[in-house]
């Protein structure tokens, strides 16, 4: 969703999130819990457009039902510095941020990225490719605004590859695909493996505007990528795909090359699907649907802490 129909579908929601964050997650899914649980993909406030919840609260929350942790992203601005004060205000939780290769950041920006990694405390850990300002992104929504490219005529830009290269020479950071095309991911994916680059993922690969078919996504995986699911994509007002799609995706690849985000904190997400209990009922659709608990936890609790190269 574009920035300006996020505003326009009203912060109402947001009051009513908030009352409604604390409730108890169903009692029919037992065995699924939050217990270790790392979110791949949350979205929190403080940021330029309305947000169901800030960073502390948000942080607050998580660590009371057990997780351990989550990635906090912002498509405008590094979110390093944030998760270092939030770490300071809510210890016992591990936040990491990172930086979106977006046009508020200057475009693919290395040296925005080098600032991001030297950020104190260490936190700052991803790198995203444009997101709603890639080319894909601009183009799906039939914008007619500047956007930031990764490819020209079939070849990955210079930039890019310098970015692919920094990442590969601090082995602690990331990389992740954005929204840029399916065919897109797998050209940067291969090209990150070929270079060897440790952690890639591929972001929300099924979701729009990525639209990822199984073949690409397997073939991503197969040059050592992990492969994200966010709940999101399933929810209203616009879902993009369903749980049953999702299910069938993770068999054809395998579960252990996925790994689960909420993509939540929207004002236009509906309140009972707000992380983190919005977290656990994504684990919980999963696992209705024919995922076991044990591939439900893998992409939950395992999956995300190799994926971040940090000790399970």
């Amino acid at each position: 969703m574009r920035p300006s129909q996020v505003r326009q579908l009203g912060l109402a929601w947001a009051g009513l999130a908030l009352c409604l964050l604390p409730l108890a997650a169903p009692a029919s899914a037992q065995e699924i819990n939050l217990t270790g649980a790392f979110d791949f993909h949350v979205h929190q406030g403080p940021d330029s457009v309305p947000r169901a919840i800030d960073a502390d609260d948000l942080a607050r929350l998580a660590k009371s039902r057990g997780m351990r942790g989550m990635i906090m992203k912002n498509h405008w601005a590094d979110t390093a510095a944030l998760v270092y004060m939030v770490r300071k205000q809510v210890p016992g939780i591990e936040l990491y941020g990172g930086i979106t290769q977006d046009l508020a950041v200057g475009g693919i920006n290395l040296e925005a990225v080098k600032h991001m990694e030297a950020m104190k405390g260490g936190y700052g850990r991803i790198v995203w490719l444009p997101t709603f300002d890639s080319e894909n992104n601009v183009k799906s929504a039939h914008g007619t605004g500047p956007f930031v490219p990764v490819t020209k005529d079939g070849k990955i830009l210079p930039g890019v590859l310098q970015l692919m290269d920094f990442i590969k020479a601090h082995p602690q950071l990331v990389l992740e695909t954005g929204h840029v095309t399916a065919e897109e991911v797998v050209m940067v994916v291969h090209e990150a493996h070929l270079r060897g680059l440790q952690h890639i993922v591929v972001t929300h690969a099924m979701a729009d505007p990525v639209k990822m078919r199984i073949p690409q996504m397997q073939q991503a995986a197969g040059d050592g990528a992990y492969i994200e699911f966010v709940y999101n994509a399933t929810l209203p007002p616009n879902p993009h795909v369903t749980i049953a799609d999702y299910v069938k995706a993770m068999r054809a690849i395998g579960p252990e090359h996925c790994v689960l985000g909420s993509d939540l904190g929207g004002v236009t997400n509906p309140p009972r699907a707000l992380e983190p209990d919005g977290f656990l009922a994504f684990m919980q659709a999963l696992n209705k649907a024919g995922m076991s608990v044990a591939d439900v936890n893998r992409m939950a609790k395992v999956n995300p802490i190799l994926a971040l190269g940090l000790k399970p």
